[in-house]
């Protein structure tokens, strides 16, 4: 039954499961559609969706109704583990510390790099860290809340930000819900998002738009990545920024083939498949959205370099029109709790 569901999707058929029957209709739009074979339930890894896939009738946002997926997610990775993500102390190595990427470059957050920042950043205001070399982390929940948001409460600058479960609003996992078209379809032009959720990983994970790193290095904050490139808001909980294979800044040094195809790592908000990033030596050809059509995988886009802070640089596809407050996703800024009021 799951071989006839995959192939209806795949020739713009779309169906669903009532009562345990299988049924199909046809597709309603009239857009061309992209070549990518859409969601495939069986991707999803065991225990990284909240409930099974089902179809629901939607509107794109060109005004074409058609039908969707509605996919919700866990919120919380089923095959890795969550963290480290500041250093301890000026001394402490790669190993017991995650990343920080801030658009151009990846680093390794470790205690090297907290006494590195002055000269990275060119600012001499950029200390840390005590005479005893103990960095200045967000180490309860009033630090965090008031470190983790876009206007930095004053007493929680100059540390690196790092959280945890229990000091979200939910205090768990947040489960995310998104919306996308079962038959991707091409978009009049290429369009981008911000502020809100940009698809979700194989693996239960939402993800983010970028993290706003401009505002987070204002008040001197290093807002610290692990190295599978997520990290911790009070709203959205753990979410991801960058795909790094759980690597860290060592990702791109572990790629032996600059031109091998990589795998499928989640699903964007058009419904195109997402494969891991390729190589910076590839010569493999993308187009303005990091996609390309092969003949094994149709149409999918890869993520960008971790390094990027934004893992789908755009959708070719049309996006569905969806009013819950899952899909809207955290405010501008990446989520990070809203200013006082």
């Amino acid at each position: 039954m799951k071989r006839l569901l995959i192939a209806l999707a795949s020739v713009a058929v779309v169906g669903g499961v009532v009562g345990g029957i299988l049924f199909a209709t046809k597709s309603t739009t009239a857009d061309t559609p992209l070549g990518a074979p859409g969601v495939v339930a069986s991707s999803f890894k065991k225990g990284a969706l909240v409930k099974d896939i089902a179809t629901e009738s939607c509107t794109l946002t060109n005004g074409t109704k058609t039908t969707c997926y509605r996919i919700e997610v866990t919120g919380s990775p089923v095959d890795t583990k969550i963290g480290p993500f500041c250093p301890e102390t000026t001394s402490t190595t790669d190993k017991d510390a995650g990343i920080w990427l801030d658009g151009s470059k990846i680093y390794n957050a470790d205690g090297k790099f907290i006494v590195d920042l002055a000269t990275i950043y060119g600012d001499a205001k950029w200390k840390l860290y005590d005479e005893k070399g103990k960095v200045a982390i967000t180490d309860t929940k009033e630090a965090f809340q008031g470190a983790a948001r876009p206007d930095v409460v004053e007493a929680y600058k100059y540390r690196c930000v790092q959280g945890q479960w229990s000091w979200t609003q939910s205090g768990k996992p947040v489960a995310r819900s998104i919306l996308v078209p079962v038959t991707p379809v091409k978009a009049a032009s290429a369009t981008t998002s911000q502020g809100m959720n940009l698809g979700v990983t194989i693996n239960g994970l939402s993800i983010s738009a970028s993290a706003p790193v401009q505002a987070i290095l204002a008040a001197y904050t290093i807002a610290a990545f692990d190295d599978c490139g997520g990290h911790f808001n009070p709203i959205e909980g753990y979410h991801l920024h960058a795909f790094t294979n759980c690597e860290g800044a060592d990702y791109e040094a572990d790629i032996a083939d600059p031109n091998a195809e990589t795998s499928l790592i989640g699903y964007a908000l058009d419904g195109v498949a997402v494969f891991a990033p390729l190589s910076a030596k590839t010569t493999i050809k993308v187009d303005e959205c990091n996609g390309r059509t092969t003949d094994k995988d149709g149409y999918h886009y890869y993520a960008q370099a971790p390094e990027k802070n934004r893992i789908v640089k755009c959708f070719i596809g049309l996006t569905a029109v969806d009013s819950s407050a899952e899909q809207q996703g955290p405010p501008p800024g990446g989520g990070m709790m809203p200013p006082p009021t």
